[in-house]
């Protein structure tokens, strides 16, 4: 429901921000050949197709609207699979020339300071990276320390430091520009090495210091940057690569920038659906990742606040997190009774082995065929570790069920409820088969598993109880 509420919010921005006054953008591209421009825009994480247009023998396109472009980053995909970026403002009516054998280096842009801007930092940047490629490869040839080295590095250091001023001089002389906005939002804090008393980097407090900086940048109040490919790029970064893959983490970091957005709606929309996707259950490869998931629906996915949905669709994901909520990591896995192959009603707190496996499958599940094998060769080599399992056949009956059970050799416990009362909102599972783990105290220690991590999971818990 989630992904489906999310897509919505994309399949109307081209007719976004109506205006009266025309969109004219003409190119000269010398060596593109005939055919087909497309303009590409960008919003949040998804680039969506927004016009077209023809380019003619002599590389020659006209680009006309009635309507403005909503501003933000744009690209051309030509003929012969050039590329053409842009960064469009209010002022839409400007023109472009360049060679299609070098587009960055020979583009000119008249009418459009943004874009105007954007080149000239193109072609800075490509003199700067030519050098930068000589001198990291000087410094790879020789050891840290000798002169070569040693040289290449000032070097370096001083093509960073001519960077940073030209960066600087063109935000002093274009203050308020999309451009400057666009540049001051991409950038990220310059790290700070903090030392511990033994002279050693203190790595955790550097990384603490710059995720606390990660946003200092950007401007929440300019939704033109949503439109460009600065935001979904920072965000990924700072949730994926700045933040450690668990869910206490995860949401300790992600709760406070969700609410930090929440007065700039459309920051608001972006960030909440997105780490709520990225942490789904099915999607993410987070042990336990669907806990983000729930708490951000819980949170956030709220009638006032979730002003992109409506309220059936919030009371629809609402239910389906208090499914999932009973069986987050962390948690006493719920109790099941349920009736097993014999007609005897089974109960896992029954169970007195202090490590149980609940092992979650149906019948015609290839997967599950695939697995039941190993599934049961596994619990024939711990059980008499301290280790038993708990079968659950779900959506089957007990004709479907029993051959299943019979052709693998189960000869663990195994039940099954037709009705699904007996496991409702008790152990989530979406996609089969599922593992969970409980350890003496039944409480969930492991989910989301292939068989092949039983063991491991297993040596980890017994271990605790010598």
């Amino acid at each position: 429901m989630l992904k489906y509420t999310y897509l919505l919010l994309f399949m109307v921005c081209g007719t976004l921000h109506a205006q009266t006054d025309a969109t004219l953008i003409e190119g000269f591209i010398e060596g593109l050949p005939a055919g087909k421009a497309k303009l590409v825009g960008v919003q949040g994480d998804r680039n969506y197709i927004i016009d077209s247009t023809i380019v003619d023998a002599q590389g020659h396109f006209i680009l006309k609207r009635t309507q403005l472009l909503p501003e933000g980053y744009y690209y051309f995909i030509l003929p012969a699979q050039k590329t053409l970026a842009m960064l469009v403002d209010k002022d839409q009516t400007f023109v472009l020339r360049g060679k299609a054998a070098d587009m960055a280096n020979t583009l000119e842009v008249s009418g459009c300071i943004d874009s105007e801007l954007l080149y000239a930092n193109f072609k800075y940047q490509s003199v700067l990276d030519a050098e930068f490629k000589t001198l990291s490869e000087t410094m790879q040839k020789y050891p840290a320390g000798t002169p070569e080295f040693e040289r290449a590095k000032a070097r370096q250091d001083e093509l960073v430091a001519a960077r940073k001023k030209q960066l600087e001089e063109s935000y002093a002389k274009y203050p308020n520009s999309f451009y400057t906005k666009f540049k001051i939002a991409g950038q990220n804090p310059e790290p700070i090495d903090f030392r511990k008393p033994n002279g050693d980097i203190d790595t955790l407090r550097r990384l603490l210091d710059y995720r606390n900086r990660f946003w200092d940048g950007v401007d929440f109040t300019d939704e033109r940057l949503l439109r460009t490919p600065v935001i979904a790029n920072k965000l990924k970064r700072y949730i994926t690569e700045l933040t450690p893959q668990n869910p206490d983490s995860l949401i300790k970091v992600a709760d406070p920038l969700i609410r930090r957005v929440i007065p700039h709606r459309e920051y608001f929309k972006f960030f909440a659906n997105w780490i709520g996707i990225y942490y789904e259950n099915g999607r993410t490869t987070v042990m336990d990742g669907e806990a983000v998931y729930v708490h951000i629906i819980k949170n956030f996915m709220k009638p006032e606040l979730a002003y992109w949905s409506n309220p059936e669709e919030i009371a629809a994901l609402q239910k389906h997190v208090s499914e999932m909520e009973a069986s987050l990591m962390g948690r006493k896995g719920p109790d099941v009774r349920a009736m097993d192959m014999n007609g005897q009603y089974k109960s896992i707190y029954e169970m007195k082995a202090p490590i149980v496996v609940v092992f979650m499958y149906s019948p015609d599940c290839e997967h599950c065929q695939k697995d039941a094998p190993d599934i049961q060769r596994i619990y024939e080599k711990w059980k008499d570790k301290g280790v038993d399992f708990y079968g659950i056949g779900v959506n089957c009956t007990e004709e479907e069920l029993r051959p299943f059970i019979k052709k693998n050799g189960f000869t663990f416990t195994n039940v099954y409820d037709p009705t699904n009362r007996a496991i409702y909102a008790k152990y989530y599972v979406d996609i089969t088969p599922e593992l969970y783990v409980l350890n003496k105290d039944r409480i969930i220690v492991a989910k989301n598993l292939k068989h092949g991590q039983l063991e491991e999971i297993f040596e980890k818990e017994l271990k605790k109880l010598r």
